[in-house]
């Protein structure tokens, strides 16, 4: 599988250490904080890795930020400097082939949530070969087995999820 960034200036191959993090909208009930402040440790572990990440600005579960930023920006201001940005790309909403050819290269998919709704993007990940670095909370306790079908990291713990995506 090969995927091709839709600038079209950039394409990933099945191999290479592609690492996935894809939600409706990029937001704390979806893990976003802690994947985001994971990166810094996994980037400088892996030096080929790069990081691609699916999903809008806007706030599906929960509430946005009162000072009127997304969580994207939050993010990127507070990680600043230690995020090469040639390796960290956000592709927003991609169509559904496309998300399909992402998960096709990807590495490893990281898919973190609170306790609530399963998401659909997590199954197609699994069906797609992706190796599952995913928080272990309900439910998705109820498909991941640690070691076995995924790796299971603490939500809250940018360290541990570091350390299973580098290790993966």
């Amino acid at each position: 599988a090969v995927f091709a960034f839709p600038e079209g200036d950039l394409q990933c191959k099945a191999g290479d250490e592609i690492v996935t993090y894809v939600a409706r909208n990029l937001e704390p009930y979806r893990g976003f904080p802690s994947f985001m402040r994971s990166l810094p440790a996994i980037l400088a572990a892996r030096p080929r890795a790069k990081i691609i990440v699916v999903g809008g600005d806007g706030v599906s579960y929960g509430a946005p930020l009162a000072n009127g930023k997304t969580y994207r920006q939050a993010m990127l201001e507070e990680l600043g400097d230690c995020l090469d940005s040639q390796r960290v790309h956000f592709l927003g909403k991609v169509p559904y082939p496309q998300f399909l050819r992402l998960l096709q290269v990807s590495a490893a998919h990281v898919y973190l949530t609170y306790p609530f709704v399963l998401s659909w993007s997590m199954l197609e990940a699994m069906s797609a070969g992706c190796l599952i670095v995913a928080s272990k909370t309900a439910p998705v306790e109820e498909v991941i087995q640690d070691g076995k079908n995924g790796l299971l990291v603490d939500f809250f713990s940018p360290q541990d999820i570091a350390q299973h995506v580098i290790a993966g």
